[in-house]
């Protein structure tokens, strides 16, 4: 029996975080099992945001080291990079053909990303979901895992499929956001204030790279208060946050010592964070590690860039050919 198709991305902006490690690539390692999945580094839609281009190799293998490290086995799932198809290339401009200036104008992000960056405004960020429509239709994909920020982007992906059909014919299905029916984890900020980044407030996010000591740094800087005075009190968000990261990495019986110290009113933050530091190190380092050392593997990244990209290329090429017998344009 065929699989689902699922297709998702990241940016290689950044550091990958633990943030993206618990919202979404600990999803994709379990997808991969299950699914015919095609995760991507979606190198060109970086460019919309990052022109300067000095580190975006760097940037892109260590990326895909830390999601090898992670979980996601080349064997199991398509690991690509989306400048390696140019086919996805290709069905963006017949998909732009078909999206309209009014509605690109009116997306969430890029009113976000105009008053963010007024200097930068260009045509791929005004066309930015019309790509990530292409990474996503290129291979025919059904379930897309998104997060709060692209569902309006996988709803222009599915009018855009729609609008394609209807014109020239049934060709691609319509794509569904996907997650395993739970809530995905959002992990804030050390100092409360928003989620983890994968490119700012770089004391307040824990990120896959860094060394112990900056771990524990981080965490023992991490926002707290004078503790409840009242039992069984309601916990502030930045709080809730330090019980939640411990929640992801720590043992039941610890995390079950420092819940009823919270309610018994004689909570010591000080030895929670350091307790939830060394299980942060114990938890992270084998990732940090393992990328380390797969990305200083040269031959070894570069087989699995190659052997993404063909598979890739032979799913995209196989729908584009239907694409361009749809449009019209096969003159032979």
């Amino acid at each position: 029996m065929k699989k689902e198709v699922v297709l998702s991305g990241i940016r290689p902006t950044g550091f990958l975080h633990l943030g993206n490690y618990f919202g979404a690539v600990n999803n994709w390692v379990q997808m991969q099992h299950e699914f015919d999945c095609y995760f991507c580094v979606v190198d060109w839609h970086s460019l919309t945001t990052h022109p300067d281009t000095k580190e975006l190799k760097h940037n892109v293998l260590r990326l895909l080291s830390e999601l090898i490290a992670s979980g996601l086995d080349p064997e199991k799932c398509v690991l690509f990079i989306q400048s390696d198809v140019p086919e996805i290339a290709e069905l963006y401009l017949y998909l732009n053909m078909m999206a309209y200036k009014g509605e690109l104008e009116k997306t969430t992000t890029f009113k976000d990303k105009v008053r963010a960056n007024p200097e930068n405004v260009n045509a791929g960020l005004l066309t930015y979901p019309v790509l990530q429509s292409a990474d996503i239709l290129i291979h025919r994909a059904l379930k897309v895992p998104v997060g709060k920020d692209q569902e309006q982007h996988l709803e222009m992906c599915r009018n855009f499929a729609e609008r394609f059909n209807h014109r020239y014919g049934e060709v691609f299905p319509i794509p569904q956001a996907f997650n395993y029916g739970n809530d995905l984890i959002k992990i804030m900020s050390l100092d409360g204030n928003g989620k983890m980044s994968k490119s700012e407030n770089h004391m307040n996010t824990l990120y896959l790279a860094d060394d112990n000591d900056l771990i524990r740094k981080k965490i023992m800087k991490a926002k707290t208060d004078s503790g409840p005075t009242t039992p069984n009190a309601e916990k502030p968000d930045y709080i809730e946050n330090l019980f939640g990261l411990m929640h992801l990495v720590s043992e039941k019986q610890v995390i079950e010592k420092f819940e009823a110290d919270f309610n018994n009113c004689v909570i010591r933050y000080g030895d929670m964070k350091k307790q939830l530091a060394e299980d942060m190190v114990q938890f992270m380092a084998p990732i940090r590690d393992k990328a380390f050392a797969i990305q200083n593997d040269h031959a070894y990244l570069s087989g699995i860039i190659k052997a993404g990209a063909e598979k890739a290329r032979a799913s995209a090429a196989a729908t584009l050919l239907e694409v361009r017998k749809a449009v019209g344009v096969n003159y032979i």
